[in-house]
């Protein structure tokens, strides 16, 4: 049998690996920057934060088409994009308007929830009782929202476990607003 071939695909595959390792390289940066314009939220810093948000929106928008991969950044930028839009009490913007896919974005409304009950806690520890409230009812408009979707793990991988910790974080912030 003549190996040439097997040479040949495996200086293929050697090219592939290094874009894919390039891309992956690209792909943390994308969601580190998803993460600050997150943090920034939290610190109030909201022009900051759009302005970060936006960044990494153009590099997302850069990556090649590796729909496999490209999932978990648009899922934190529509992550990223919803909290801005709660703190500036604007409505959600869908999916298409952000332009991500439609899995990414459920996803990403489910990690929402988590930054929304942070900073009702904020809120709270800091007497205001109103904004957590706004905040409290957002979380649990998404949570109506998504929370009764079901679809198979094949399609949206994590879906059903972000909707249970979805829900432990509405009935959490629940009883912190009760008190």
């Amino acid at each position: 049998m003549d190996c040439v071939d097997v040479g040949k695909i495996e200086m293929l595959l050697l090219d592939k690996e290094k874009k894919l390792d390039d891309y992956i390289r690209e792909e943390r940066g994308l969601v580190r920057l998803c993460s600050s314009s997150i943090k920034e939220v939290h610190r109030g810093n909201l022009e900051k934060a759009k302005e970060i948000a936006e960044k990494a929106k153009e590099g997302f928008d850069a990556l090649p088409a590796v729909a496999w991969r490209k999932k978990h950044v648009e899922q934190e930028y529509a992550e990223a994009v919803a909290l801005i839009s709660v703190f500036e009490g604007k409505e959600i913007p869908g999916h298409e308007e952000m332009g991500v896919g439609p899995e990414a974005y459920l996803l990403g409304l489910l990690d929402c929830i988590g930054e929304l009950k942070r900073l009702l806690f904020e809120s709270l520890r800091k007497g205001n009782k109103e904004t957590a409230d706004e905040y409290f009812g957002k979380m649990e408009e998404i949570y109506e929202e998504v929370g009764h979707l079901h679809f198979s793990s094949a399609l949206i991988p994590e879906m059903r476990r972000k909707q249970d910790v979805a829900r432990m974080q509405v009935e959490d912030a629940r009883g912190k607003m009760i008190k």
